[in-house]
Order: C-alpha cells, then sequence, then structure tokens
C-alpha cells in the first residue's frame, strides 16, 4: 500500500472552511488501517461531524474496499472519509475519482446500487491542482497483474452427481477450491460473510495459492447474491468451487454442496490425483 505522499501532486491547495480537528482513525475503519497515516480530519471530506456518524456511513464502503476494485479504492475513499491530517484538506483528483468509478461502479451495480451522486467526480478538482493522483505506470511495475473476478449468473449448487461427472468437469476447468463459508450478522444489523477456515485446493492451476484464495474471497464478496443463495443459515457450509479464468476474468461454473458424508466428491478429489483427461 501507498503511502499518501507518493499520490501528492504539487500546486496551490484549499481549505473547505470549517473548523477541524485531528483524531484517530478508529478501529471499525480497517479499511483506511495500514495507508500511511494513522489521524484523520473531522469534519471529513463528505461533511460528517461526528466519529458516530463517520463510522456508521463508512460501513456501506467497506464491503467495497475489500474487493479490491481498484489499486486506489482505498486511497480514494479514505481520502474522503479519513482525509489525512495536514493544513488544508486534500481532495482526490477527478482523474483517480474517474478510474475508480469505472473499476468499481460494475460491483455496485451487481448488488443492486448505483454509483451515488455524492460521489460525482466532476465535483472533485482537476490534476492541475493539488489532489491525490493515480500512480499508473508505477503501479504495473510493482504488482503482477491477477486474474478479475466479475459480476456473474450465479451457478447453481449441485447436490447429484457422480464422481466421473466431477472428475469431467475438474479436467474442463483452470481451478477447483474448497471453502467453509459463514456468515454473522454486524452490530448495525448487516450481514457479514467469513470464509472460515484456509481455502483448499483440489487443482489450482498456474496460480500461487494465496493467490487463489485471495480471488476466491473477491469473488464471493463480489457476487454477494451468489454468497447469499450459498448461506442459508448462519451454520457454517462447506463447498467446492469450480472455475476457468477466461481473458483475465475469473468465472466460478460449478458449485457443489460438500456434505460430510459426501463420498462421491471424496473419490473424485482423490482419484484426481491419478487421472488422465481425455
Amino acid at each position: 500500500v501507498f503511502a499518501v505522499s507518493g499520490f501528492l501532486r504539487v500546486a496551490t491547495g484549499f481549505d473547505i472552511g470549517l473548523s477541524t480537528k485531528c483524531v484517530m482513525i478508529p478501529k471499525e475503519m480497517d479499511m483506511c488501517h495500514k495507508i500511511g497515516y494513522s489521524e484523520m480530519r473531522l469534519p471529513n471530506l463528505m461533511g460528517h461531524t461526528s466519529m458516530a456518524e463517520v463510522i456508521l456511513k463508512s460501513t456501506t464502503w467497506q464491503h467495497l474496499a475489500h474487493t479490491d476494485c481498484h489499486p486506489h479504492v482505498r486511497t480514494f475513499l479514505c481520502s474522503l472519509f479519513a482525509p489525512i491530517c495536514l493544513d488544508t484538506f486534500i481532495h482526490p483528483c477527478r482523474s483517480m475519482c474517474v478510474a475508480v468509478r469505472d473499476s468499481c461502479a460494475p460491483v455496485l451495480a451487481c448488488h443492486g446500487h448505483p454509483w451515488p451522486d455524492s460521489l460525482d467526480c466532476d465535483r472533485f478538482p482537476a490534476d492541475e491542482d493539488m489532489c491525490l493522483a493515480s500512480l499508473k505506470k508505477e503501479y504495473k511495475y510493482l504488482h503482477k497483474v491477477l486474474p478479475k473476478p466479475a459480476c456473474q449468473t450465479c451457478p447453481a449448487v449441485e447436490e447429484f452427481f457422480t464422481h466421473k461427472r466431477v472428475l469431467e468437469v475438474f479436467c474442463d476447468s483452470n481451478f477447483a477450491v474448497k471453502v467453509k463459508l459463514s456468515k454473522k450478522r454486524t452490530v448495525f444489523g448487516d450481514q457479514e460473510y467469513n470464509i472460515e477456515c484456509q481455502v483448499e485446493f483440489i487443482t489450482q492451476g498456474s496460480l500461487l495459492p494465496y493467490e487463489t484464495q485471495s480471488m476466491i474471497q473477491k469473488w464471493l464478496l463480489i457476487n454477494e447474491n451468489c454468497t447469499q443463495r450459498m448461506t442459508p443459515t448462519y451454520r457454517p457450509m462447506v463447498y467446492l468451487l469450480v472455475g476457468n479464468i477466461e481473458e483475465g476474468i475469473i468465472l466460478v461454473n460449478q458449485v457443489y454442496r460438500w456434505q460430510r458424508r459426501d463420498s462421491q466428491l471424496n473419490l473424485a478429489t482423490q482419484k484426481w490425483r491419478y487421472h488422465k483427461c481425455l
């Protein structure tokens, strides 16, 4: 994660004319931890005047931040909800807003929400002003570009199958991952989904284990309607997610419910080690 100083374009700054104070970024705003600073200005750039209001209003955005829909989504959101404590407010540049909006609006749309008017990119300064700018070139060199999960139609959860059919599906897929899912209620009454245990790999293709795990977690966050179907109760459930990576997009094509005594899935995963695809 970049320190904010790396984003600054030096030019004339401006203030919003409110009497402000410096406060610690609260623990509830985990999207704004480890971003290069620990104190924020209050009121913030969204006009929130109390810490309770900041926490309440930012919780709806934490979910989006965790999907990593754009490399700078946290920097953009935190510059508004938890602006760095300098002598003047540093707004995100319009170009950063446009880049984040173009990447993240489809994720919001997947959850049934439009990009909000409060984050209209025209309200942010042009890049010639003092503002937070994207580091496009530097980012490409510093980070491996991984396949991204996309908003998709939910695959049906299959409960009746043979191990031979499962092996055929494995042969046609890039990855097969066993995950344990559960949900809980947050203090605000929302539902939060947890991937409870280490993701187990049946087959992972050319990706490293932590890369596949991270992508599956993001897929479950982006496709929350699918995750909701897979967690009808608060009891943990285990699934096998099987899919493909096509043109840099990760797609889950099959979902198998892994019951405790599921001999067909156990048999398929055991036979897979020695299985030769046609």
